[in-house]
């Protein structure tokens, strides 16, 4: 795998997150979920700028995951789908940075 493929696999993982996070704004979530919510989609919209540095990439997803720690229950099963794939994403992308 080269370099530039790498760097694309990750920008494709934290575009995935960013449309996790950005699902759930349009479901009915508890007032306080949707605000820790609102805050990682709002996070993670800097990473998954184009041609966005690595570092920024991981000090934005570490914040994703502090905001993510918060949220317990949204109230939606769809939305706790949601927020259980983008754990999963948090994950895997700073296994790979």
């Amino acid at each position: 795998m080269t370099d530039s493929s790498a760097c694309s696999d990750l920008a494709d993982l934290v575009a995935d997150l960013h449309d996790h996070l950005e699902a759930t704004a349009e479901l009915p979530v508890e007032a306080r979920a949707s605000q820790w919510l609102g805050e990682a989609e709002a996070v993670c919209e800097d990473a998954a700028r184009p041609n966005v540095s690595e570092a920024v990439v991981k000090k934005r997803v570490g914040q994703v995951r502090m905001l993510l720690s918060s949220v317990e229950d949204t109230g939606s099963e769809t939305a706790d789908e949601h927020v259980a794939a983008a754990r999963e994403l948090v994950e895997e992308i700073e296994s790979r940075l």
